[in-house]
């Protein structure tokens, strides 16, 4: 008859939001508990056992979230391998070690690893941030070794199997703890796990399998970028170990501001000015936009202040099909701060007209300041 398996959780008395340093605190406690050298209980195998099977479930992200939707059947009794006779403790190891002094277990050879992401800042101009652009830039990255094609020896060797693992890239050794003697694996230090050795290490990387280059690239800018995009260039960082991908080319984009537009959102705002004839009689004015001059008619009797938003002529919206935003046009009504005689008569004139359709009496005895040159 098959034992149905306890909730891990409560197997290690911890609550299903327990943080990984709960998990780990209550593995700790519950493993020096019942460890079968120091608890000679008839049990104590068994639930060393099954805390252990909990905590390398419940310590990998990837097994706890199968095993938190799934329960039992997520993890296919993954949590189980890797216990045999106390030699190979899977989870248990690690925490162990870190608690006791020892080394840390390894659980295999060096694996190919992937290579670092980079970063190049580039700086484009308004238009540029509107409408896209292409740019080159020039990175300094590590690709593989032109001379030994990664191989990190010297064209025309090989690698020689590793006498101190017997290229198995891992060494087994003892470990006395209070508990008693333990049988540990570690990666081999003479061939930090890859079970190979490079008699003839390559002149030009030193048996690093890389080497730094230059090279530009090009940058695709898409249309309404905004100010910190970052564009990412999958493959383009540096070269990785062992046949691994590459890493990534990340570009953040920094805009450059503009002598007349400003840019919130899609949209983007602007003045213009008219003088205050434009203003009370209405006018036909010429204002800049990112598709170049464009006449625009104010109505009469604009205030300084009043809007006007021009449909489309705004940034376009990223993957938005076409579609862009408005240019919000704000009008400045610019009082002029000197006058020729004939003006001044004009004003003069057209002030007194004001007044003597003003109801206010007093606005008669009203005096003009300054005098006609």
């Amino acid at each position: 008859m098959t034992t149905k398996k306890r909730d891990y959780y409560e197997v290690l008395g911890i609550s299903k939001t327990a943080s990984d340093e709960d998990i780990k605190k209550a593995f700790r406690k519950l493993a020096l508990k019942f460890h079968p050298d120091r608890n000679k209980s008839s049990d104590a195998s068994d639930k060393f056992k099954e805390v252990n099977e909990a905590y390398q479930v419940l310590s990998d992200r990837s097994s706890r979230d199968k095993y938190d939707r799934f329960g039992h059947a997520g993890i296919g009794g993954a949590g189980a391998q890797g216990f045999d006779g106390f030699e190979n403790f899977g989870g248990f190891g690690d925490i162990f070690d870190a608690f006791f002094g020892g080394t840390q277990r390894d659980t295999g050879r060096s694996s190919a690893r992937r290579g670092a992401d980079i970063q190049c800042l580039i700086t484009i101009s308004f238009e540029e941030s509107v409408f896209g652009t292409d740019k080159e830039v020039e990175v300094s990255r590590l690709e593989m070794c032109g001379r030994c094609n990664g191989m990190r020896g010297e064209p025309g060797t090989s690698p020689s199997m590793c006498i101190n693992c017997d290229g198995s890239g891992r060494v087994r050794r003892a470990t006395q703890s209070i508990f008693g003697q333990f049988s540990q694996v570690a990666t081999c230090s003479d061939c930090e796990g890859e079970g190979k050795v490079v008699s003839s290490p390559c002149s030009r990387c030193k048996a690093s399998g890389r080497e730094v280059r230059n090279r530009k690239l090009v940058v695709s800018v898409p249309a309404g970028i905004d100010q910190g995009t970052q564009i990412r260039l999958g493959g383009e960082g540096e070269a990785g170990f062992n046949g691994a991908s590459s890493g990534d080319l990340y570009v953040p984009v920094q805009i450059q501001s503009h002598s007349v537009f400003e840019r919130e959102g899609y949209d983007i705002f602007s003045e213009s000015y008219v003088n205050v004839a434009e203003a009370a009689l209405g006018a036909s004015i010429i204002v800049p936009t990112l598709d170049g001059d464009s006449e625009i008619g104010i109505p009469a009797g604009t205030q300084s202040g009043d809007e006007i938003r021009l449909k489309g002529k705004g940034v376009p919206h990223l993957h938005g099909r076409n579609r862009r935003g408005d240019q919000v046009v704000t009008l400045v009504v610019k009082t002029p701060t000197s006058l020729t005689d004939t003006q001044r008569d004009l004003m003069e004139s057209l002030a007194r007209s004001f007044d003597r359709e003003s109801p206010d009496k007093d606005n008669k005895s009203k005096k003009w300041f300054g005098k006609k040159k």
